[in-house]
């Protein structure tokens, strides 16, 4: 892990960066042989990655609901207007 990697923020790393940084920061606390200095310093670690990939993953879930919503809103009206148009 370098210092570049630790000073990095989620407004810095993307989520397959965070992702993939995550699962190297796993491997190696599951590989053991590291100091307990080090093995917390990857925990820590490992605990700001996550909550950078949850961000991601919320700001996608957001979306993905603001697009649905969108689109029932839009078939709703539609169906309204289509009901208004055979009731004349």
């Amino acid at each position: 892990m370098t210092s570049s990697n630790t000073s990095e923020t989620s407004e810095t790393l993307g989520y397959e960066q965070a992702r993939d940084e995550l699962i190297e920061v796993v491997r190696r606390l599951e590989a053991g042989g590291t100091s307990l200095e080090e093995s917390l310093a990857l925990w820590e670690r490992g605990e700001e990655l996550a909550r950078v990939c949850r961000h991601w993953l919320d700001g996608a879930r957001r979306r993905l609901d603001a697009a649905l919503a969108e689109e029932a809103a839009e078939d709703d009206g539609a169906e309204a207007g289509a009901e208004d148009a055979g009731a004349k």
